[in-house]
């Protein structure tokens, strides 16, 4: 029987041999054409709408914000750089769905499911509409995803979501037995597929970031880099607006879209419905002609294997694979720290399960690896929601499915800040929230022990123990 990919064998030298020339970045932000920064803001401003945040949500945010209305006066403050955090760290996959999977959004909101798989292809085809718009150069293709099996449990999961996905009216998927799968990606590792032809586009992330601050900046949004946001707060007794401080200035806003996704908010009640998370990530060297015809992939879709501790990984335009996912690493107290970005005992693990799912790559070499944080919350989708009398919106939670959905999250939350009766803010998953966290000690023990409890689910045919029943009769459980 084919192995899982979630093995737990110790990696051999020639594993650890493959991480031994990596640079500890980015690959995605280790390019020479990296746009320089912009200034930092150095004095006060006034604006209609201040974005915090310079990630795909902001800016989505802002360059909507000024297609609705090119009048309306926009600012955008960064703590670092845009695109520096999760949006120039994640694997490229832009999905349409707007619910972390088919599964995830049927256990939650079953009667708007159409809805909501409607909604979320309408906004991949809009980023697709907005990527030819304004020339975004980030080798957007829409490929498609196979989720595959490797445990023959799964293959049986795989065939019950297209029956669910048919049976709702939804676009339906294509399952690949063996040796289709194969056909299109060759891995020993692989039982069966399912192919989402239409839902799910490959880009290079950090250039889709680059390329949306550009587009904004033409736009006539004025960005500041090196401005993280200390401080909200009213404008002053009577005053409609809002105030944010910054190192250097202020900013006087009517309104404010909060974008700060795995970093604390600045509306303190939001956060307990956020715990960060860290996911890390390798880079081979670019794959010879030989090497790539041993594995095919000719049509360059992406691919997630469908255990609990999933794995992710595409093919890029210079023909790398991207590999990454697996282990979620939570520190306890929910600190977002550049020390916590790396963590090697995952990356020993995700090289062992390369090499374990492309034997024919032995000898290729790893020319990146890198971490950090992303938000995740109990529901493992976004929720959105207004503060300070509606002069502010925030969108969070994505659970690293965010490239494609933080765009409708930017729609939600001007449809919010402007008090619009929509078809986004009728939406019950729009409407509701998850459930908070627990505090400390409570929090770190829940995760540990639910991040145990799906490992040995992985390796005992999908069977969830009690713990995992429990959490999924309270609304917690993770079926993505």
């Amino acid at each position: 029987m084919p192995r899982s990919p979630g093995g737990s064998d110790a990696p051999g030298p020639p594993v650890l041999a493959a991480l031994a020339d990596v640079a500890y970045t980015s690959y995605w932000l280790d390019d020479p054409g990296r746009p320089r920064p912009r200034p930092a803001l150095v004095g006060d401003e006034r604006c209609d709408l201040l974005v915090i945040g310079g990630g795909y949500s902001g800016l989505w945010t802002a360059l909507i914000a000024k297609e609705r209305d090119p009048g309306r006066d926009v600012v955008l403050v960064e703590a670092q750089e845009a695109g520096w955090a999760a949006s120039g760290r994640n694997g490229g996959f832009c999905a349409a769905s707007l619910t972390h999977g088919l599964g995830n959004g049927a256990a939650r909101w079953p009667r708007e499911l159409p809805e909501l798989e409607r909604l979320g292809h309408r906004n991949l085809d809009a980023i697709e509409t907005a990527v030819a718009r304004y020339a975004l150069d980030c080798d957007f293709e829409r490929t498609g995803e196979i989720d595959v099996a490797t445990r023959p449990h799964q293959i049986d999961e795989l065939r019950e979501t297209a029956a669910q996905a048919a049976a709702l009216g939804v676009q339906e998927p294509e399952f690949l037995d063996r040796d289709a799968v194969r056909a299109e990606v060759d891995s020993p590792t692989f039982l069966a597929g399912l192919w989402d032809r239409g839902g799910v586009a490959m880009l290079h992330p950090a250039k889709l970031a680059w390329g949306l601050k550009r587009a904004c900046a033409e736009l006539g949004v004025r960005i500041y880099e090196h401005t993280p946001a200390e401080q909200l707060s009213r404008a002053g007794t009577g005053s409609s607006g809002m105030l944010v401080r910054t190192p250097y200035g202020r900013v006087r806003a009517r309104h404010v879209a909060l974008a700060t996704n795995a970093f604390p908010a600045l509306v303190r009640r939001v956060r307990p419905y956020i715990v960060p998370v860290y996911d890390h990530a390798l880079m081979t060297e670019p794959l010879t002609g030989e090497q790539l015809a041993a594995i095919g992939w000719q049509r360059r879709q992406g691919l997630s294997d469908t255990a609990n501790h999933f794995h992710y990984f595409r093919i890029t335009a210079d023909h790398r694979i991207l590999w990454g996912g697996y282990d979620i690493v939570y520190r306890y107290g929910g600190g977002v720290r550049a020390e916590y970005d790396h963590h090697p005992a995952t990356y020993r693990t995700l090289a062992q399960h390369f090499f374990r799912c492309f034997p024919q790559l032995e000898g290729v070499r790893f020319s990146h690896a890198w971490g950090g944080a992303i938000d995740t919350c109990s529901r493992f989708s976004a929720f959105f929601g207004s503060a300070h009398g509606g002069r502010v919106a925030y969108a969070l939670g994505y659970t690293g499915l965010g490239v494609g959905a933080s765009r409708f999250g930017a729609e939600v939350m001007l449809d919010l800040l402007a008090g619009d009766d929509t078809e986004r803010t009728r939406l019950e998953m729009v409407r509701s929230k998850p459930l908070p966290f627990p505090p400390e000690p409570v929090r770190w023990a829940g995760i540990g022990l639910t991040q145990w409890s799906m490992s040995r689910a992985d390796a005992n045919g999908g069977r969830r123990n009690l713990w995992l029943k429990a959490m999924d009769r309270a609304g917690l459980g993770f079926d993505s």
